[in-house]
């Protein structure tokens, strides 16, 4: 019997290098699952749509949110599409998830050196702010804050949570308030939010979770157990009413 095919669903940019690398990503998800249909769709701004998408994938379809928290987009438009069928489900989002904390990890240690003033030696255990795009759904904001949770106890310091849009605190608030901090980027990728937050932060500001190279191992491997959660659920569902 075939696997159920998968179908990674995205936010959508238009930013070329944010697509191209999301576009990898899906690539390097689909040769680990060599006998999985694997498909994209969007929430926004690219095409097709998650409805079209899925529409077109015929049998069962895991669906998987490549989006860092719950939100509007996974409750409705993603959970809506969704329930119009028996045979798909829709995982949980990328976030938050020990592995995110490790990419972020590698993207601060991978930023340039701060300059060789005197108080830098002093600044190696402050705070770190994590950019986050922000949404207004309730659900985003205790997955907001479990993932600067996570990130701080991989780097043994504190991580402070700020927003690029919707709630406070802002990021050039949370700069004003920790002047010198670098800001890890909660984002995919480059497109819209990515470069709200470099006006913000400018050289402050690492670079997205996946950036112009490979996508990093521990987000393939994520995306590859979200999909195998879900296609579980399709093999074994819980007993109706449940």
């Amino acid at each position: 019997m075939p696997r159920p095919a998968l179908l990674a669903v995205s936010h959508g940019t238009s930013d070329v290098a944010g697509a191209a690398a999301i576009a990898l990503l899906v690539r390097r998800v689909a040769e680990r699952l060599p006998d999985v249909a694997v498909h994209s769709g969007f929430v926004d701004v690219q095409e097709p749509d998650a409805p079209t998408a899925l529409a077109a994938v015929d049998g069962p379809v895991v669906v998987v949110p490549l989006l860092l928290s719950q939100g509007f987009h996974v409750r409705v438009d993603l959970g809506g599409a969704a329930r119009a069928r028996s045979n798909a489900v829709v995982t949980d989002p990328l976030g938050p998830d020990p592995r995110l904390a490790e990419v972020l990890a590698l993207r601060l240690a991978e930023a340039p050196a701060p300059g060789a003033d005197a108080d830098a030696d002093a600044d190696a255990d402050g705070p770190v702010v994590l950019a986050v795009a922000g949404s207004r759904d309730p659900r985003s904001l205790p997955d907001a804050e479990a993932m600067a949770a996570q990130l701080g106890a991989r780097l043994r310091r504190p991580v402070v949570p700020a927003y690029l849009a919707a709630r406070e605190p802002s990021l050039a608030d949370a700069l004003a308030a920790h002047p010198g901090a670098p800001v890890a980027t909660y984002l995919l990728a480059h497109g819209y939010f990515f470069d709200v937050a470099e006006r913000v932060a400018g050289s402050a500001l690492t670079e997205p979770l996946l950036d112009d190279g490979e996508p990093p191992a521990p987000l393939v491997d994520l995306v590859v157990d979200r999909y195998l959660a879900g296609a579980a659920r399709i093999a074994d569902p819980p007993p109706s009413g449940r």
